[in-house]
């Protein structure tokens, strides 16, 4: 999710590397099964112990990887398609839709 305050030409926001806080910018999506994220290792315990998947919140502490470094909005590198974003649970978060409502990328 781009926020509506950084637009390109006054008619699409663009995401830039500095958008990745959860919640926020990154909507909850897909499972998660990695043991290390508390909300799947409390779903596993009260599955006594069978792996319980829970929908992933993605826990985000570092900018985007690879942005444009022609494309900057307020100084900050645009993200485009082959950005990615690592999740502290191990997940690797990534643009598979640019150009949609609400995910505009360059």
């Amino acid at each position: 999710m781009v926020k509506p305050d950084k637009k390109v030409n006054a008619t699409l926001p663009v995401a830039v590397k500095s958008d990745h806080i959860p919640l926020l910018n990154i909507l909850p999506f897909g499972m998660c099964s990695n043991p290390a994220n508390p909300m799947v290792a409390a779903a596993t315990a009260a599955a006594l112990g069978v792996l319980t998947p829970v929908p992933c919140v993605p826990c985000t502490a570092e900018d985007w990887g690879g942005g444009s470094r022609k494309v900057k909005i307020g100084g900050k590198e645009a993200i485009h398609a082959g950005s990615c974003l690592k999740c502290l649970y191990g997940g690797n978060i990534q643009v598979v839709a640019p150009l949609k409502p609400n995910i505009y990328m360059l």
